[in-house]
């Protein structure tokens, strides 16, 4: 008796099997997938491919080096001892099936704790508890259900990018094809007698069939694929009518050479598949490339304070780091690379990393990891890896800090897409239908041109192109965007709301005066000390006019958002911030903008802040309130109120004494009255009203502060100019309109020719392509005049 193969993975079940459903198993992993698969529809997997979840041979000892932990450290992202991430290259990702089975690994194994796919990259990154599931075991779990990762040393902490030589080597087959197909169709096109008749016709007739094969099930599979997996998760996508337009033409080509009917359409079957794949490797490269600028050049506007060898402070932009730098971390700064504790009390937030908001406290020689925000004062590290840009890039556009925005926003491409592949069959079986009453020779050629003169690649192709070249534009022009959706987001945008200090005042040109009590020596080096941890604007702006003070550890230090700061040294203590936070009672609210100070309790003085204003400032706001509400919401007292009212177009709305919660409440309202908000920040006080606008973006004044809660990052000294980027953004949505416009208008005339029974298939397979490089040709074109004004 034959010994019983499983299911899933195709191995012996050995003695007993685990039977399931009238299936059997080799053991309870293989069950498990096989029963996540069936619960959520997903069955339809094994249909694909037999034994979907074959374990490689010899694939136990293929990864034994990942037992290695010298290797593994090299591997790994993150490694703190329990939890791990790992970012892995998986070639098999093709469809929206495999996001959804790789990231719900977490059901397959419960040590998973959460994975995303990056589904143009083809990774997935995963974050796991490394004391119950080994990198190894992550990798082998990962084979078995059919998506075995690559993994080359070689090619980590290097920037070059895996090469996915597929699709190329599909459009060599399907091109080979054509090519053969088109010369064996000379005697058919010409009508030649005699010899050809005779002898040659049956033979060449079959060989065109033969190369059609490799063309149609090895170049064309992933047509199929994607359709068939669409219409099985009752999705019309825009694979369906190419899918069905390529199995009409195989289909009615090879019953007329098996009845000798005629020569059939093998060469428009073979022309059109190797023009598809034309048209998608174009698109791959040349997105590709602006991808590329995208995640190495558009780098953060944030710089670091270094510590240089006389123990002098400095700012140093942070792809200036390098190996061996020693580093100041101040108080809810990010860490930009990985390093050594040196001094300090270490109390670092990794949910920007990992997603687990408990704060992690460390001790001087542990290992402290880029992306972690620092919580507790200030710390000095020593630099163990130089700055990775692309690195903090995919951990600002991580899904997980976006779901809430953009889980109910659809985009343009997605509300025409799901029309278009209805319209466009709905077409082809009406046309059809007319020409099997009316003339029955033309109804195939009709309905395969219609089918493919309509295909939605111009339609797909005009966003990506058009919204990647804009964020390319944007992040030379010092404005950095999370991704495409933000800038649709932003071109929505009705309501301005903006923060006052650190936003619309600058740091750089305040000016300071002291009223009050003289501070002792030790009162001013504290002082001192508690202010080299703030990244508060006007913390940092006292820190920097201070004289300089002996650098010391401060026992206890809290940072209170939109409050103030307390700390202490040994018997001294110190509180900073608002007269109220200080104990003091204020005989008035119309004071001007002050930092109050009291030591060990009692009331010392304020210092005094005359702003400064950006330049621009009056110009925007007159700007912006022609075409929408702008409002000024500060945490600070209405000290300037008189100054803004000059300042500010007339009526403009002024909001003072807000606390953070406040702001957020705000913008909530606004929200629920229909209003489309985006709010301007620092960054430090304004996270949450940053995460519930529609668009929020910090203002970077060379300080690394950054929270996953904003969409965009703007260089202070570009600030002026942060109108023309709505507008920009408006423009690109314009541009996209018209590109669907135009791809519209070369589907109907291609559909009057296709409908009418005038344009062959392979001539509609041709002129697709050109279609779809014209859209790239005007978006690209287009966006990059755009570009050119906003310098």
């Amino acid at each position: 008796m034959d010994s019983l193969k499983c299911y899933h993975c195709g191995d012996e079940c050995g003695t007993p099997p685990v039977h399931f459903d009238n299936k059997d198993f080799c053991c309870n992993g293989c069950k498990t997938v096989y029963e996540i698969f069936s619960s959520n529809d997903l069955s339809y997997y094994y249909d694909l491919q037999t034994s979907a979840g074959t374990t490689p041979n010899l694939v136990e000892g293929k990864y034994n080096f990942l037992d290695d932990d010298s290797i593994i450290e090299k591997l790994v992202e993150f490694n703190d001892g329990n939890l791990q991430i790992i970012n892995l290259y998986i070639p098999h990702i093709h469809c929206s099936s495999c996001i959804w089975v790789l990231e719900n690994l977490n059901k397959l194994h419960g040590s998973v704790v959460s994975s995303y796919v990056d589904f143009p990259k083809k990774t997935v990154r995963i974050t796991f508890k490394s004391q119950y599931l080994s990198l190894k075991e992550l990798v082998i779990l990962l084979t078995k259900i059919g998506y075995e990762p690559y993994i080359s040393l070689d090619d980590y902490g290097k920037t070059k990018k895996r090469t996915d030589n597929n699709l190329l080597y599909k459009v060599g087959v399907a091109g080979f094809a054509f090519g053969n197909v088109m010369f064996l169709s000379f005697p058919e096109y010409f009508q030649v007698n005699g010899f050809w008749i005779d002898q040659y016709k049956t033979l060449f007739r079959w060989l065109m069939f033969a190369f059609s094969l490799p063309v149609v099930f090895y170049a064309a599979q992933d047509y199929f694929t994607s359709a068939f997996k669409g219409i099985r998760s009752k999705i019309l996508n825009i694979d369906v009518p190419i899918a069905l337009g390529i199995i009409v033409l195989f289909m009615r080509s090879t019953i007329e050479i098996i009845f000798d009917w005629g020569s059939g359409f093998f060469d428009s079957l073979t022309g059109l598949v190797f023009f598809l794949l034309l048209g998608k490797f174009f698109q791959q490269k040349t997105y590709s490339f602006l991808s590329f600028e995208r995640d190495y050049k558009s780098y953060f506007p944030i710089a670091i304070t270094r510590i240089g060898k006389n123990g002098k402070e400095e700012n140093a932009q942070v792809y200036d780091i390098k190996k061996g730098d020693q580093l100041l971390i101040r108080n809810q700064e990010l860490i930009p690379v990985d390093g050594i504790l040196i001094s300090g009390n270490a109390q670092i937030d990794y949910s920007f990393v990992t997603g687990e908001s408990e704060p992690v406290n460390l001790n001087s020689g542990d290992k402290v990891f880029a992306g972690g925000k620092q919580l507790s004062g200030s710390i000095e590290i020593g630099v163990l890896k130089t700055i990775s840009q692309s690195y903090l890039t995919q951990l600002w556009s991580n899904s997980v800090f976006q779901k809430n925005k953009s889980d109910n926003f659809q985009t343009l491409t997605d509300s025409i897409g799901r029309r278009f592949t209805v319209a466009v069959l709905s077409i082809a079986i009406l046309a059809t239908g007319f020409w099997l009453f009316y003339d029955s020779t033309k109804a195939l050629n009709v309905f395969t041109a219609v089918l493919i003169i309509a295909c939605p690649c111009a339609i797909a192709l005009a966003a990506p192109f058009t919204l990647g070249n804009l964020l390319r534009i944007f992040g030379k022009n010092k404005f950095y965007l999370k991704d495409t959706t933000t800038i649709e987001q932003l071109a929505q945008i009705d309501t301005a709301i903006f923060d006052k200090t650190g936003t619309i005042t600058t740091s750089k040109k305040s000016t300071v005066s002291y009223e009050g009590l003289e501070l002792t020596s030790d009162e001013e080096s504290l002082l001192k000390n508690t202010l080299r941890a703030s990244n508060h604007p006007l913390s940092r702006t006292l820190y920097n006019i201070l004289q300089e003070q002996d650098i010391m550890t401060l026992d206890d230090y809290q940072e209170y958002l939109g409050k103030g700061i307390e700390a202490s040294k040994e018997s001294s203590h110190i509180k900073i911030g608002s007269a109220s936070f200080v104990g003091k009672t204020l005989e008035n609210n119309l004071e001007k903008t002050s930092v109050h100070i009291s030591a060990n309790n009692i009331y010392k003085g304020r210092f005094v802040f005359q702003n400064e204003y950006r330049e621009g400032v009056s110009r925007i706001f007159k700007s912006m309130s022609k075409k929408m509400d702008v409002s000024i919401l500060s945490g600070d007292n209405n000290g300037e109120k008189s100054r803004l009212e000059l300042l500010l177009p007339k009526g403009t709305p002024l909001f003072f004494n807000q606390q953070p919660e406040d702001k957020l409440n705000f913008i909530k309202s606004l929200q629920s009255q229909g209003k489309k908000v985006m709010m301007v920040g620092d960054g430090l006080n304004d996270a949450g009203a940053l995460a519930q606008s529609d668009v929020g973006i910090a203002i970077s004044e060379n300080v690394n502060v950054f929270s996953p809660a904003c969409d965009g990052i703007m260089d202070a000294s570009k600030f002026k100019e942060l109108y023309k980027y709505v507008l920009a953004s408006k423009k690109a949505m314009k541009i996209i309109k018209l590109s669907f416009m135009l791809s519209l208008a070369y589907n109907i005339a291609g559909l009057y020719f296709a409908v009418t029974g005038q344009l062959q298939p392979v001539i509609a397979a041709i002129l697709m392509p050109l279609s779809s490089i014209s859209v790239v040709v005007f978006t690209t074109g287009a966006t990059n005049i755009m570009g050119r004004k906003l310098k």
